[in-house]
C-alpha cells in the first residue's frame, strides 16, 4: 500500500513589528511540523507601526531563511489585512500557530481559537509554549525599549538590531 502524505501547510500571523527572538522561536518550532509555512504580516490600517509592511517583510525574509535552510520547510512571508482566518484560507492552511508566552495569552488565544473554529472548522489552530529563554519577549515591550534609549539586543538579531538603529531609536 503506498502512503499518501498530507501536505501539511501552516498559518502564523503577528504584526511583527519588530520581529522578536520570540517571533523566530516560535516560527523555528513550527516549520518542524508543516511542509509550508505561510508568515502572514498583518496590515491594520488603524494603526501606526514603526516599520513599514515593506520592512516588516524584509526582517521576516531575512530571518525566514536561515530556518527554511535548517528545516527543510518551505516559508512564505506575506501580507494581509482584515482576519487571520481568512488570510489562512487563501492560503490553504490547514494549522494555525499561535504562540504562548503565559496565562493571558493562553486565555486570549483559546477565545480566538474558538471563534476561528466557528468560522473555519477545518483548521485547526495549534498552540506554541514560547521557549523558556524568549517567554518574556513582546515586540511592544521592544519597541519601548528602543524609542526609550534602552538596548533591544537581547530580544531581537543583529539584523533586526541594526534596523532598529536605522529608525535613530537605538544608540549606536
Amino acid at each position: 500500500m503506498t502512503e499518501i502524505k498530507k501536505n501539511r501547510i501552516g498559518f502564523y500571523s503577528g504584526s511583527f513589528d519588530p520581529v522578536t527572538l520570540g517571533h523566530t522561536d516560535v516560527i523555528r518550532r513550527a516549520a518542524h511540523v508543516v511542509d509550508t509555512l505561510v508568515i502572514g504580516v498583518g496590515i491594520n490600517p488603524g494603526k501606526a507601526p514603526m516599520f513599514t509592511e515593506a520592512e516588516r517583510v524584509a526582517m521576516l525574509q531575512l530571518e525566514v531563511d536561515a530556518i527554511a535552510a535548517v528545516t527543510g520547510t518551505r516559508i512564505l512571508v506575506t501580507t494581509f489585512t482584515g482576519l487571520a482566518i481568512a488570510a489562512a484560507r487563501t492560503h490553504n492552511a490547514n494549522i494555525i500557530f499561535r504562540g504562548l508566552r503565559d496565562g493571558t495569552d493562553f486565555d486570549y488565544e483559546m477565545q480566538m481559537s474558538g471563534m476561528n473554529g466557528e468560522m473555519a472548522p477545518d483548521i485547526q489552530t495549534v498552540f506554541v509554549s514560547a521557549s523558556p529563554s524568549v517567554r518574556h519577549i513582546a515586540a511592544n515591550l521592544v519597541r519601548a525599549v528602543a524609542i526609550m534609549g534602552g538596548d533591544p539586543s537581547p530580544f531581537v538579531s543583529q539584523a533586526v538590531l541594526r534596523r532598529l538603529k536605522t529608525k535613530s531609536l537605538v544608540k549606536a
